[in-house]
Formats: C-alpha cells, structure tokens, sequence
C-alpha cells in the first residue's frame, strides 16, 4: 500500500492492492482538496494509519465518493475515520449497500459544493453506473473503471488474464467485461462527451495513470464502443 503522492496542485492519489476474482489488479484513491480548503476523497482505500495521518495533515475530508456500483469496499472506514464526511454515490448502490449512510446520489448534475473545482459527467448505458469527474485547473479526468493500462504484471495469472482480454500493454477495457455496457449509444455519447475535454492525465483504479496523449488513448481504448 502506497502513501500519498501529489500529482498536480491539490491533487494526490494513493494505491493499495485488492483482487478481482483471484486476480491482483490493485485499487487506487484519489484526493482533491476544493477552493473552500476542504477535501474530497474518491474511491476510498483501506484506512490505514500512516495514510490517516497524512490526510488529516492535508485538512479536513468533507466528502467521500463511490464512484460506481463496485468501489464501495472502504467506504465504511472511510466514513469512521471521517465522521463528518458526506458520502456520495450512485443510487443503484445505495439499494446494493443499504448499510451505508449516503447524504446525495448522484443525478447527472455536480453537487454545488463542487462546482468550482469539479464536473460530474455520468457514463451512460453502463451496469456500472459509473460517474466520472474532471479537474479542470490540472485537466484531469477522475475514474475508476473506465479503462485498464497495464503495461508489467509479475502475477502470472492476472498477467495472462489482461491478455486475454487485450487490455495489457496498453490502455483497453476487458473483452469480458464489455458486457457491462448494455446501451451503448448511450455510452458512446458519454464517451464522447469526455473526449471533447483537454486532458493532461486520466486516473483510473486499476493499472497505471494514464499521463501521456491522455485524449487519443481514452479513443483508442473505448473505440471498441460503437
């Protein structure tokens, strides 16, 4: 499990390893600090302690967000150790995970609070039910599971997995997993939508950050969506 790393102004990330079925494809956090000084934690990790510390030392987290149906695992800890923390999340959790405390879902609009620093855009057509967020003052676009970029994997198994799914060695999104976009002309628009942003980087939970031609990668890794 990793510390915090800053990755632009206000902006830090932090990874810890978690499976997939028996397959290690790690998990990573990200943490934005607002204009008003507080801070807004995506896709908790396993709160340990040295990383409590460091966030605690950053300010106060008002906000915690799942992004989807599935990044959801921490966020129980996440609220513990953040008592004073509003949780945001798709609703379709919120029926899935009725022992969570949810204060909004999201409903294809940014919460107020946020504006300033962060666009909410929803990706359609998904079972996912994800909602994405760009950070415009470090063009960055927040995710979780919109994209895999593996490029080393010493776990032999999950190595061959990514493989078989052509998403190892570049920026893709499972073959197998593709099911999970059930309309995808929906999903298409919505991709579309985030490709007529500028990206500098994309940050997503599994694999590497994507830092480099940020908007020709996210069009070539979902070009499979027609």
């Amino acid at each position: 499990m990793s510390g915090l790393t800053s990755i632009a102004d206000k902006l830090w990330i932090a990874a810890a390893p978690t499976r997939f079925l028996c397959f290690e494809v790690g998990t990573r956090m990200t943490l934005v600090r607002l204009a008003d000084g507080r801070l807004w934690l995506h896709s908790p990790i396993p709160m340990e302690a040295a990383l409590l510390a460091e966030i605690r030392a950053l300010g106060e987290v008002a906000f915690i967000v799942c992004p989807n149906d599935f990044h959801h695992m921490y966020a129980q800890a996440a609220l513990e150790a953040f008592p004073n923390a509003q949780l945001f999340g798709p609703k379709s959790l919120a029926k899935k995970r009725k022992d969570l405390r949810f204060t909004a879902h999201f409903d294809g609009h940014t919460p107020e609070p946020w504006q300033a620093d962060l666009t909410a855009i929803a990706i359609n057509g998904s079972m996912m039910n994800e909602t994405v967020f760009y950070h415009a003052a470090s063009q960055t676009l927040i995710s979780s599971d919109l994209l895999e970029n593996f490029h080393h994997c010493d776990h032999a198994p999950t190595r061959w997995w990514l493989k078989i799914g052509d998403c190892y060695g570049k920026a893709n999104w499972h073959r197998l997993l593709r099911i999970t976009y059930t309309q995808r002309k929906a999903a298409r628009q919505s991709i579309d939508s985030l490709l007529a942003l500028p990206l500098k980087r994309i940050i997503i939970a599994h694999g590497e950050l994507i830092e480099d031609n940020a908007n020709e990668v996210l069009r070539q890794g979902m070009a499979w969506l027609k």
